[in-house]
C-alpha cells in the first residue's frame, strides 16, 4: 500500500470544493466571505451583549449571547478549509503587495483569535480589551477578505 501523500491530500481537498464550486480558489472566496458574514453577527452580537444595539437587536442578552458563540464557532470551523488551502497548496508568498499584505495578516489570523479567546475566558481583564480584541480580529478578518475574496471577485470572476 502506497503511502498518502500531501499532494494526494490537496487533491482530494481540490474535489470536494469543486463538487460545489468551480474551482477550489472559488471555494475559498466564497467560505471567506460566509466568515465576514459571521463575524458581522459577531460584532452585532458583541454590541448587543455590551448594551450597545439594545433597540435595533430586539431580543435579550442571553440570546445574543448564544447567536455570539455560535456564529463564532462556526465561523472557525468554515476558516478551517481556507486556512488548509492557504498554508498547503498557496503557502506564504511576497510577489506583490496584495499578496503579501494578504500573506502577513493571515500568518497573525489565528493569534488574534488566541488572544481574544484568552481575553474572553479572564474577567481579570479590563473591560475595554474585549472589544478591541474582536475589533482587531474583525479588522485582521477583513483585510483577508479584501485582498482575497474581493480581489477574486472583481479581477477573476464572481460567481460560483
Amino acid at each position: 500500500m502506497n503511502p498518502i501523500t500531501p499532494l494526494d491530500v490537496a487533491s482530494a481537498y481540490s474535489d470536494i470544493l469543486e463538487t460545489v464550486f468551480s474551482s477550489a480558489i472559488a471555494g475559498k472566496a466564497w467560505l471567506a466571505t460566509l466568515v465576514i458574514a459571521l463575524a458581522l453577527v459577531q460584532i452585532a452580537t458583541g454590541a448587543r451583549i455590551f448594551g450597545t444595539l439594545d433597540g435595533l437587536l430586539p431580543f435579550d442578552g442571553g440570546t445574543a449571547a448564544r447567536v455570539h458563540r455560535w456564529s463564532g464557532r462556526l465561523a472557525v470551523l468554515v476558516t478551517l478549509p481556507i486556512v488548509f488551502h492557504c498554508i498547503t497548496i498557496l503557502g506564504f508568498q511576497t510577489t506583490d503587495t496584495r499578496v503579501a499584505i494578504h500573506s502577513i495578516v493571515g500568518s497573525l489570523v489565528y493569534g488574534v483569535l488566541a488572544a481574544k479567546l484568552l481575553v474572553v475566558r479572564n474577567h481579570d481583564f479590563p473591560g475595554w480589551l474585549l472589544p478591541v480584541a474582536g475589533g482587531t480580529l474583525f479588522s485582521a478578518l477583513a483585510v483577508m477578505w479584501l485582498t482575497s475574496s474581493l480581489w477574486y471577485f472583481t479581477e477573476v470572476r464572481f460567481g460560483f
